[in-house]
Parts: C-alpha cells; structure tokens; sequence
C-alpha cells in the first residue's frame, strides 16, 4: 500500500468543501464548536466504516445495482435540499438565538451513509491504494484508521472557521447574508453531486 499518496487524497477528500463541511460550518457558527465535535466524529466515523465495508465488498453492490445508487442519490439531495432550505429560511432574530437546525450526529452519520459519493469515494480508495495487498484487510483497515484521523482534523478547521465567522460578522444582517451563502452553497453542492 502507498500511504503517502493515500493521505494526501484522504486530506484533500476532507478539507474540500462539500455538504458535510458546510453543515458542520453553520453549527458550528450556532451552537460553538464544542457542541459541534459530536458531529463531527459521527460522520467521520460513518465515512471511515464505509470505506472498511467497501473494502469487504459491500461497495461493489452501488457498482452492479445502479438503481440502489440513484434512490440513494435522491434520498441525499432531497434532504440536503431540505436542510440548506432550513438554513436559508432562518429569520434574523434566529441567528442569535439558538433556534437553528442543529447538525446532529445521527444526521451526520445518515449524511455518509445515503450519499453515494461517499461510497464512491470509498471504492476508489479501496481500489486505487489497497489492490494489489498481500493483506487487503489490513491495509483497508489502516487507510479507514487514517481516513478517520484526517477527516476529523479536516472538520475541525471547518469548525474553528464557523466560530470565526461570529467574530468576523457582527451584525445580523450580514450574520444572515453568510447563512443566506452558506444555505446556496449547501444547496449547490447537493444538486452538483446529483448532476454529476
């Protein structure tokens, strides 16, 4: 296994922006980044294991059942349709208050587990940095191991970022314009990964 070139992908896979990085971005900014760490872990945690069940070869089914793939497409990009609405709809005097959807780590977790590019993502680690292993198991397993470390890492930055943001804009009606951005970003990256 190749290790190095693993962990570049992993952080680059992780510190991007995408649907999970915006929502723990917005909770953050809510309810502190403290409040946001049970999240975090969750949904790493659900990404971590599907790239060890892809490992095992349950990553193959998405390959061979396309239909399971695009339900699960829908499924995603309709509820982050939904949550980037929640997000853009708050009224101003939400933004101070804690009123806000908050991402929970079920939530989290349900994110990895109904996004197929998750498990897209898992499949081709599996298959570009584990193929040809003498100890495929193990192999997967410590690039799950590391994939976890990083992405937690990664999310944390998005975190830390989310409670700069309170700092940065002050007012409400600029508190409200970066929801505003946030919410379209959500919304943007949920149907790109659907057009995709």
């Amino acid at each position: 296994m190749s290790l190095i070139p693993f962990l570049l992908f992993a952080f680059v896979a992780s510190i991007t922006p995408g649907p999970t990085n915006i929502l723990v971005l917005s909770n953050s900014q809510h309810f502190g980044v403290k409040n946001t760490v049970p999240a975090i872990l969750s949904g790493c945690l659900a990404a971590s294991l599907i790239v060890l069940i892809s490992g095992a070869g349950a990553g193959e089914m998405l390959r061979h059942y396309p239909l399971i793939r695009q339900v699960m497409s829908w499924v995603g990009m309709l509820w982050l349709s939904w949550m980037s609405w929640q997000l853009f709809s708050a009224p101003a005097a939400n933004v101070s208050v804690k009123s806000h959807s908050r991402f929970t780590p079920r939530a989290a977790a349900l994110l990895q587990i109904v996004n197929p590019k998750t498990w897209m993502l898992a499949l081709a680690v599996v298959s570009l940095f584990a193929p040809a292993s003498s100890h495929p198991m193990r192999d997967i397993a410590l690039m799950a191991f590391c994939f976890l470390v990083i992405s937690i890492a990664c999310l944390l930055c998005w975190a830390w970022l989310g409670k700069a943001v309170n700092r940065v804009f002050r007012t409400t009606v600029a508190m409200v314009r970066f929801q505003r951005l946030m919410a379209l970003c959500l919304f943007i990256s949920a149907w790109a990964g659907m057009l995709a």
